[in-house]
């Protein structure tokens, strides 16, 4: 792929992850797959009290493009955190040339054509303003697809937004209940964007909903 073709495929993601030791090692792993890899990851410790940090380090130090931030906020989980936990990882994003911006959770699994495949999408559909994927689940000993997932519902889990649109809507809010996917996909829709899941692309989450 020639240098220009790249710069027009470039992206960047931000986690937010809070004391996922049993987890982040395989999300990154996923994305060390990916045949298309970003720019930059900022991964950001929102006050992990577990081994969180020292995995996360441990990669960072090997992959360049991986980054680790840590902040410090009261014990517990929060909707607010998360999201201000991505803007100061989001921060870190400034200085990097990118076409498209993410949001990966730090409990999760994706095919290694994943975020190539949301690429493409957005190539095909210059309307498109923010994609993913439908989101899996383990029940009764077999992955499900989670009962909420419609191809109007961008779930954040793993989501890609085109830069023209990310900007438009301001980026991501903080909540206080959560929903954040759900403001930027109705902000992004009243500017005139279009939002849309696609079923074949699978997301595997490693913990129940709670």
């Amino acid at each position: 792929m020639s240098e220009p073709a790249k710069n027009r495929r470039a992206y960047v993601l931000a986690t937010a992850a809070y004391n996922e030791e049993e987890n982040i090692g395989k999300t990154i792993e996923s994305m060390l797959a990916q045949t298309e890899l970003p720019q930059r990851w900022v991964i950001v410790s929102d006050g992990s009290q577990d081994r969180t940090d020292e995995i996360v380090q441990r990669y960072a130090e090997k992959h360049p493009f991986i980054r680790f931030l840590r902040v410090t906020r009261p014990p517990g989980r929060s909707f607010r955190t998360k999201v201000m936990a991505l803007q100061a990882g989001i921060e870190i994003l400034a200085d990097v040339p990118f076409q498209f911006i993410g949001n990966l959770d730090a409990d999760i699994s994706i095919g290694p054509s994943y975020f190539g495949d949301l690429i493409a999408k957005f190539e095909k559909d210059p309307g498109l303003g923010i994609v993913g994927g439908f989101v899996f689940e383990g029940k009764e000993g077999e992955s499900r697809s989670r009962s909420s997932n419609r191809v109007y519902s961008v779930a954040h889990a793993a989501q890609l937004v085109r830069r023209e649109c990310y900007e438009a809507i301001g980026g991501y809010a903080v909540l206080e209940y959560g929903g954040e996917d759900w403001h930027a996909q109705t902000t992004a829709r009243m500017m005139g964007w279009s939002a849309e899941a696609f079923p074949e692309l699978r997301i595997s989450h490693h913990k129940p909903t709670g």
